[in-house]
């Protein structure tokens, strides 16, 4: 069945970029009922948008169009050209600098508005210091994160 279910989900999701007219390479792998797929296209830099926000939008419709055809929990985790990839890698460094300066200054730092996933990425790169605390703050779209010094 598991082999079978990454074909129907690959063939949907080929299906759904040859409709927009996008040319895709893909790579897809499963854990459990989420999906992996990562896409290389000519086009990428048209398909992630400014700030990743149409890529985000892509996968929220991968996500709807696979749950109502498959009728299950299925979730896509989409990645384009590896942007989402090096954004992960990014905010995880930012933390940590941000963090050391932070633990060194003894002063908070509220980063720029970023989205909820982004946000958690942070939060969960500096739970386990114990040199500073993380919260989010303000309201969509604005939300962001203040590192503080651990009292």
């Amino acid at each position: 069945m598991s082999e079978e279910l990454i074909k129907k989900v690959e063939a949907e999701v080929r299906e759904f970029f040859s409709k927009l007219g996008f040319e895709i390479e893909m790579k897809i792998s499963r854990k459990d009922n989420a999906f992996k797929i990562d896409i290389q296209s000519r086009e990428s830099q048209e398909l992630v948008g400014e700030k990743g926000k149409t890529l985000l939008e892509i996968q929220h419709l991968l996500n709807a169009i696979l749950k109502k055809k498959m009728g299950s929990e299925i979730f896509v985790d989409l990645d384009i050209a590896g942007y989402k990839e090096r954004k992960i890698r990014y905010l995880r460094e930012l933390a940590r600098s941000v963090a050391d300066e932070v633990a060194l200054t003894k002063k908070e730092r509220i980063l720029e508005p970023m989205p909820a996933y982004e946000r958690r990425i942070i939060h969960l790169e500096l739970a386990s210091r114990p040199d500073v605390t993380t919260e989010s703050i303000g309201k969509e779209p604005k939300r962001r994160v203040v590192i503080k010094p651990y009292p």
